[in-house]
């Protein structure tokens, strides 16, 4: 058998690893019998000459067997369901599409991620519900699925422990963005789940991990040949991340633009994600005959109001207290009275008369990231009152000095620069400048193999 060392040679000299030298290394991760310096020097490797499609799908499953795998009920083959977004600003799907498609008779056991750097995470917007616990064992996973048909947690200690010790290097080597290794990452949490089938949201813009299209076809594909490698019916849906999704940005707003959307009043570029991803989920399931069949169920389940049932009882089986979850349920709920308020708002006026053509959702995050609504570094609380509501829409006209943005912060108080920077992301463009701009759909291609 090689030595680590050979192996780290064998990919630094751009030759193709087998599955049983893929193997070797990923055990010698999980069982800390190799130096944390060969780890970095075999992430450099690959970062630097890639990986072939075949050594991609053995590192994500050797990854993903790393540690504890699933087992469902024999009842619930095909429809153990779920989705994954490379993450952006004000992104708050999961929290309506789980809740949806269990409604739809799916089981979906989605392990979520938290915030990093401007994106947020959807365990941060879950954990400023009081009383909502994301850490539930395996067995109370199958526990919630069987009664509510969706649950949302965090990563279980047991699951794929490679990718724990990998992705804290990744960082440290400055090998996140090698595609083999986002492949790995990602696909191995969710082969961890045992899926039938999985649907990603690849994002694509200013305020995405890819700027361009392309990049992002290239990771789409890379996502769906490693999910349908490790025998996942596996999607993708590319979608514009440049402005935000819906209108509320911050883990407590987010919350309540989610419940809005449960109770019928969502916005329509978020309802299009939702009912995308999860039209294509019930099409693969054999749920819909067709991506329009699942459209329209998701959309019915989610305004007829049965999705947001569905959420009312995932909160409490994740601790919620039953009163709690019922008003945040209510039809005209005071959300105030359980989700935090900042102590301070503030609103931005428009400096010109027009239409809003554009705006840069990066902006917005990157200041409320420094605001104290995310975190640098793994471990760091965050702020969940911290937040900004938009509230005008792209393509709508704007009279000079009417409100378009209001700030949600409490220390540190935004700056001049900040304020200023906030304005300067906003477009207001001549009435012929919109065309048809806010009728722009965010889904702009569909990977369906």
């Amino acid at each position: 058998m090689e030595s680590i060392p050979d192996l780290i040679k064998k990919k630094r000299d751009g030759k193709e690893l087998c599955d049983q030298e893929i193997k070797t290394f990923i055990q010698a991760v999980t069982n800390k019998t190799i130096q944390e310096c060969q780890i970095g020097a075999m992430l450099m490797a690959i970062w630097q000459k890639g990986m072939v499609n075949t050594e991609t799908t053995t590192l994500t499953r050797e990854m993903m067997s790393s540690g504890e795998v699933m087992s469902w009920p024999k009842e619930w083959e095909g429809c153990v369901v779920d989705k994954h977004s490379t993450g952006g600003v004000g992104d708050k799907v999961s929290l309506v599409l789980a809740p949806a498609l269990a409604a739809c008779g799916c089981k979906v056991p989605m392990i979520s991620g938290r915030g990093l750097a401007h994106t947020g995470g959807t365990l941060d917007k879950l954990e400023s519900i009081p009383g909502y616990n994301i850490h539930q064992s395996a067995i109370k996973i199958r526990e919630i699925l069987e009664s509510v048909g969706c649950c949302i947690v965090g990563q279980t200690e047991m699951l794929v422990p490679a990718d724990r010790v990998l992705y804290a290097l990744r960082d440290a080597t400055s090998t996140v963005d090698s595609l083999p290794l986002i492949t790995g990452s990602i696909i191995s949490k969710k082969g961890a789940e045992s899926l039938s089938a999985l649907v990603l949201d690849v994002k694509f813009g200013r305020a995405a991990l890819y700027k361009d299209l392309q990049s992002a076809k290239e990771l789409a594909q890379s996502l769906v040949n490693a999910g349908n490698g490790l025998g996942m019916r596996t999607g993708a849906v590319l979608s514009c991340m440049d402005a935000t999704i819906g209108r509320f940005v911050g883990n407590s707003l987010e919350v309540i633009e989610s419940l809005e959307t449960l109770k019928g009043r969502g916005p329509d570029d978020l309802m299009e994600l939702v009912t995308t991803l999860g039209g294509f989920l019930l099409m693969t399931t054999g749920s819909a005959s067709n991506l329009s069949e699942g459209r329209k169920k998701i959309s019915e389940a989610v305004t007829g109001g049965a999705a947001l049932s569905k959420f009312q009882a995932m909160m409490e089986k994740q601790g919620v207290a039953k009163e709690m979850a019922r008003l945040l349920c209510s039809a005209h709920s005071d959300y105030y009275s359980v989700l935090r308020k900042a102590k301070h708002q503030k609103e931005l006026k428009t400096s010109a008369e027009g239409v809003a053509v554009d705006f840069d959702g990066l902006v917005l995050a990157e200041i409320l990231h420094k605001l104290g609504a995310g975190r640098s570094k793994a471990g760091e609380p965050v702020n969940h009152s911290v937040g900004a509501e938009l509230l005008v829409s792209l393509g709508q006209r704007v009279v000079k000095g009417e409100p378009w943005l209001r700030l949600h912060y409490e220390d540190p108080a935004p700056t001049t620069d900040q304020i200023s920077r906030l304005q300067s992301a906003l477009t207001v463009g001549k009435y012929d400048d919109a065309q048809t701009q806010h009728k722009m759909s965010l889904v702009k291609e569909l990977m369906l193999n």
